[in-house]
């Protein structure tokens, strides 16, 4: 990453003087791919890490895997999800699983704490060990594995690089964003399957194609119909309580689809009229330079920019009404307190987009 592919989009004060800036970049695309707006270099190349797993569903969808199985509207949202770990995204993976005809020990994405406090600390009062249905990308990797086990391919090597389900998805990714195959740059992602890296208007063009997907091949369009239909529909699904993916797309009827991913990444697809009657699907990518990396009591850590960052572009594209802001009040501007949570100073955004004339 080069320092100048970025600027200020969130700021931490303290008796009035800003003491901590957190940087970052932002695309704002239509489903042309045009650049409408913009937060620093727009072709700054980044990771989308969990963000893709909407596009990671593409080829479960068009293959015929998801109906063949009988998966519902609301499996089909955790296959896309980076869910909070609580018993309901638990039993929704198993429920994938049995359906399916693959066991929790099929998933290679390891192990890691739940993002729900509450039932981390249950589980650790009972002594529950942790296990990969509580990994936030267990539906993702159950749905990789459904594909898998659709079209005959071996299972126990689903996660590499160079068997077919992830190069159908390397594939479906790729044209979503309006890029050849290899064009796409790849890594390992923290749960062990390819990761793809992309300039931010490429990002942000391929989340203008969920929000809008005339453009696309019928067979295409409708898979992504079916996707963001059921992200949006079922947004307790894709995040979990009180996260800001969920929040934000039940405070917006759906009109906005989000998805964040790890190291400060946030894809967000914002439907057609949602700006105003006849606005066109927008796509907005979002990268904080720093891996947005803030207090250590954030679960997960972090989020401290991302998430401000997120609602300050939307408010200044227009696409959330007062009511809509006041209920996600709690990631806008905060006070920061000190250890005896007297008021010491604010968090709040900065951010200035660009807008192309």
């Amino acid at each position: 990453m080069h320092a100048g592919w970025y600027e200020p989009v969130v700021e931490v004060t303290r008796g009035g003087v800003v003491e901590s800036v957190h940087y970052g970049a932002a695309a704002v695309a239509d489903r042309t791919g045009r650049l409408l707006a913009w937060v620093g270099d727009p072709q700054a190349m980044t990771f989308l890490r969990s963000s893709a797993k909407p596009f990671q569903a593409i080829p479960l969808v068009e293959s015929g895997a998801l109906d063949s199985f009988g998966l519902t509207s609301r499996q089909l949202a955790l296959i896309c999800a980076s869910h909070s770990g609580t018993d309901a995204h638990k039993a929704m993976a198993e429920s994938i699983q049995a359906k399916v005809g693959v066991r929790e020990s099929d998933l290679l994405c390891g192990t890691h704490p739940p993002y729900d406090a509450e039932t981390w600390n249950r589980m650790r009062a009972a002594g529950e060990p942790l296990t990969p249905n509580r990994h936030n990308c267990s539906g993702k990797h159950s749905g990789m594995l459904a594909q898998a086990r659709y079209l005959g391919l071996p299972l126990e090597t689903y996660i590499d690089l160079n068997h077919p389900v992830q190069g159908r998805i390397l594939d479906a990714f790729s044209a979503m964003c309006g890029l050849m195959p290899g064009e796409v740059l790849v890594g390992i992602d923290g749960c062990s399957v390819p990761t793809f890296a992309v300039p931010l208007l490429a990002a942000a063009a391929g989340y203008a194609r969920l929000a809008d997907p005339s453009g696309l091949p019928a067979e295409r369009a409708r898979a992504v119909c079916r996707i963001v239909e059921a992200m949006t529909s079922n947004p307790d699904m894709v995040d979990g309580p009180g996260r800001f993916d969920t929040r934000l797309m039940q405070a917006s009827g759906g009109r906005i689809l989000s998805k964040g991913g790890a190291e400060g990444f946030r894809g967000m697809a914002i439907m057609p009229g949602a700006l105003h009657p006849g606005s066109p699907g927008l796509g907005v990518a979002i990268k904080i330079a720093d891996g947005d990396m803030g207090r250590l009591t954030d679960s997960p850590p972090g989020q401290r920019a991302g998430r401000r960052a997120a609602l300050a572009l939307l408010m200044q594209l227009g696409a959330l009404v007062p009511d809509q802001l006041d209920e996600l009040a709690e990631f806008g501007a905060q006070p920061v307190t000190n250890f005896r949570q007297l008021v010491v100073g604010e968090t709040r955004a900065c951010l200035a987009l660009h807008r192309a004339r």
